[in-house]
């Protein structure tokens, strides 16, 4: 029989035809099942439609909602309900969430054909084909990861392609994808977007109108974003899409030496007039499950806020970002979201003091810097990769990673993490079957050396097990 992580892959594949099939796709749309809580000022259900704060566009003067919807994470339905054609996407909850969030002044939307087996696409176009034109601006990306994908007729099938998905004729926001990923930055951009005549194509798309603004998103080598913006005056990026929140703001590299801190990312962009778009503002959801000890911290100054609402005020408060996009899978995410930019109350500079100084007492527990974005699935050998650093993780911000049998609270953490690791991740998925292939390293955004967390994970779980501790 085969595997159905196998099948699933193998017709992803199929679907997007050999010339355009990428070696990176992201596996499913919606993460486990962890609301944000709804916090607020305002009584639930209380939202304001027409008080959403906007930038506006140097280039075109269009205004843009400070909150933009990313759609990486569409919530997708149980597998007795999934259909294959349209990659188990919830397209009745997509088309709910996107009537929400346009009736209260989001107009934003970023997809990319990687996306949810690359469905986001589609269902992304499906519910805003729904609604005037004029009403919203779709970003996406020329996501050619992959070598089989770096010719320029490859390149080229997968640009045509997204026009057919998303149901349009013009793209507002195009965006070279993920510029920098890898070990190998700058070959890889000449690969795929310089040496096969790409992005020359691409400037004569937007001379057409079919691309209105052209930008790329950055992860990872600073070669390559250094060397981009000093090709700022041949290329006039419209705009860049960074990872920007106040914990990588000055300890990215520290989380990740590969990584850049957010503060010098932000202030090339600005002394050079362009926008930034801000991804990951809650790096993947960790500055919303953060240590109880920060979130004691947070509650005590703001009560009526969630802890996420404090990373989103924090990113829209910088004047030179154009929006900050967030991945709402569920309602109530949405929702409190929506009560942090309808309107923003900026920070103040104390506050954010204050937000720094909680970023430096963060760096005091040791997470894994995994952000959830499933790059660096599917893996070969079934493993939940996600899963099982996001479990980590959760246990560390709860306390229930006991350094040794003589922690006052060992029988309850041990109690609490091993149960928790079942639950959250099946037998067959955990991190004892972890094989070392290093398959996935290269996709990670965050430079995450997963095959030796993966080891030191299972090493953990056979002392708790064993009690050897």
């Amino acid at each position: 029989m085969e595997n159905k992580q196998d099948m699933n892959r193998r017709t992803f594949l199929k679907r997007l035809g050999a010339g355009v099939a990428w070696a990176v796709a992201l596996e499913g749309c919606t993460p486990k099942r962890t609301a944000t809580p709804a916090g607020g000022t305002l009584p639930q259900g209380e939202i304001p439609t027409d008080r959403m704060t906007y930038r506006v566009n140097p280039k075109t003067g269009e205004k843009v909602s400070l909150l933009g919807y990313g759609c990486m994470r569409w919530p997708t339905l149980e597998d007795g309900n999934a259909k294959e054609e349209t990659g188990g996407i919830d397209q009745e909850m997509v088309n709910r969430l996107v009537d929400k969030a346009i009736a209260h002044g989001v107009n934003y939307f970023d997809t990319s054909p990687a996306y949810c087996k690359g469905f986001s696409e589609r269902a992304t176009g499906i519910a805003l084909k729904r609604h005037p034109r004029d009403r919203y601006f779709i970003a996406t990306k020329l996501s050619n990861f992959a070598p089989s994908t770096w010719s320029r007729e490859a390149s080229l099938a997968m640009y045509h392609n997204s026009f057919k998905e998303l149901q349009v004729d013009y793209i507002d926001y195009l965006l070279l994808h993920a510029v920098g990923m890898g070990n190998d930055g700058m070959e890889a951009l000449h690969a795929r977007y310089l040496d096969n005549g790409m992005l020359d194509f691409l400037l004569k798309e937007r001379e057409a109108g079919r691309i209105r603004n052209l930008g790329f998103s950055y992860h990872g080598d600073i070669k390559v974003f250094d060397y981009l913006l000093s090709q700022h005056d041949r290329y006039r990026w419209d705009f860049v899409q960074i990872q920007l929140n106040y914990l990588d703001w000055r300890h990215a590299k520290e989380i990740n030496p590969r990584n850049t801190n957010a503060e010098y990312l932000y202030g090339e962009l600005a002394k050079r007039g362009i926008p930034a778009v801000i991804m990951e503002p809650l790096l993947g959801g960790r500055l919303s499950k953060v240590h109880d000890h920060i979130v004691a911290r947070l509650k005590q100054r703001e009560p009526g806020r969630s802890v996420a609402s404090w990373a989103f005020r924090y990113a829209g408060t910088h004047p030179d970002v154009l929006t900050v996009l967030s991945g709402m899978t569920y309602m109530e995410h949405l929702e409190d979201n929506l009560r942090s930019f309808c309107p923003l109350q900026p920070l103040t500079e104390e506050e954010v003091r204050f937000l720094y100084d909680t970023a430096d007492l963060m760096m005091q527990y040791p997470t894994i810097p995994c952000n959830d974005c499933k790059y660096c699935m599917p893996c070969p050998y079934g493993l939940d990769i996600p899963g099982v650093l996001l479990h980590y993780n959760k246990c560390v911000n709860e306390g229930n990673v006991p350094e040794d049998r003589q922690a006052e609270n060992y029988r309850e953490a041990r109690r609490a993490f091993l149960v928790g690791y079942d639950r959250s991740v099946p037998r067959l998925r955990q991190a004892d079957h972890c094989i070392g292939c290093n398959q996935c390293v290269s996709h990670c955004p965050q430079g995450i050396d997963i095959p030796k967390e993966m080891q030191r994970i299972d090493r953990f779980v056979e002392h708790l097990k064993q009690g050897t501790l």
